[in-house]
């Protein structure tokens, strides 16, 4: 099978960079990628050790946080990453999801640091140096937390029943 050489723009580097991750005639998912199940969960857990620690972003815990905070993370970001719907069949909806980030005002700067804690966390897992993997999911991460999650600042209340969670591939939202 003969190569399309790809002019060298962004898009032609990252479109080289997912070619690479065909496997025995299929691609491989984000998830599969990111290490399954096991892999987003060192990754959900570098995230949230990060995100404890920062003066701002830890603000958001201050409260609490479920004790299976991370593995219910993990759930959710493999179900949005093509993974197995463990979320959605064990502990909610997006609703849900939505409802607990939503209420608190705006808050462009802990978004900022929230997704610069994922792209450290990213570093500490070893899953920055794939760099199309990398940034899947640097781009997935900071589109759910400025967009899903951060939609309804003024109140839960607002948040409407039977939200889906939201699908990631390669190519950025599924729709």
């Amino acid at each position: 099978m003969a190569r399309i050489a790809l002019p060298r723009t962004e898009l032609g580097h990252r479109l080289a960079g997912i070619r690479d991750y065909c496997h025995h005639g299929g691609m491989q998912t984000v998830f599969e990628a990111a290490g399954g199940k096991d892999g987003l969960r060192r990754l959900a857990d570098a995230w949230h050790r990060r995100v404890m620690t920062d003066d701002v972003v830890g603000h958001a815990f201050s409260h609490g946080f479920h004790p299976q905070h991370v593995e219910r993370l993990a759930a959710y970001w493999a179900e949005a990453l093509g993974g197995p719907s463990t979320y959605s069949d064990s502990y909610g909806d997006e609703t849900t999801v939505v409802k607990m980030h939503s209420g608190n005002g705006e808050h462009e700067e802990m978004d900022g640091r929230a997704i610069a804690c994922f792209d450290q966390a990213l570093v500490d897992v070893g899953l920055a140096d794939d760099g199309p993997l990398r940034q899947v999911l640097h781009d997935y991460f900071a589109w759910a937390t400025t967009t899903t999650m951060s939609r309804y600042h003024q109140s839960a209340d607002d948040v409407p029943n039977g939200l889906s969670i939201p699908h990631w591939s390669w190519d950025g939202l599924q729709v």
